[in-house]
């Protein structure tokens, strides 16, 4: 099994419109794709010291050829789609993780 997880440090303006856009718009665009079995959605427990919220997106693939064939076919328009509406108030990396 393969984990996608991407964490998103959100700004608090845009906090209560990017947990409803996550739920209702994204996360339903990401699993359309068909390249995901599974998924979890979490606030990061902690404070920073610039006062934004963290987020942790986390995808289950498969397989790895699952999540390459996302990252090529898909990946790119729905991140796009993500930094259109909220530009620099919602600045993400991603990690890949593997089942050992």
């Amino acid at each position: 099994m393969i984990l996608y997880n991407i964490t998103i440090n959100v700004t608090p303006d845009i906090e209560q419109d990017f947990i409803s856009w996550m739920k209702a718009v994204h996360i339903p665009e990401v699993l359309q794709s068909g390249m995901f079995v599974e998924h979890k959605f979490y606030k990061l427990l902690h404070e920073s010291e610039d006062g934004s919220i963290n987020y942790s997106i986390q995808f289950f693939a498969e397989s790895m050829e699952k999540m390459m064939e996302y990252e090529q076919n898909h990946a790119p328009a729905l991140r796009t789609k993500t930094r259109d509406r909220y530009q620099d108030r919602a600045v993400s990396f991603r990690s890949l993780l593997e089942t050992v």
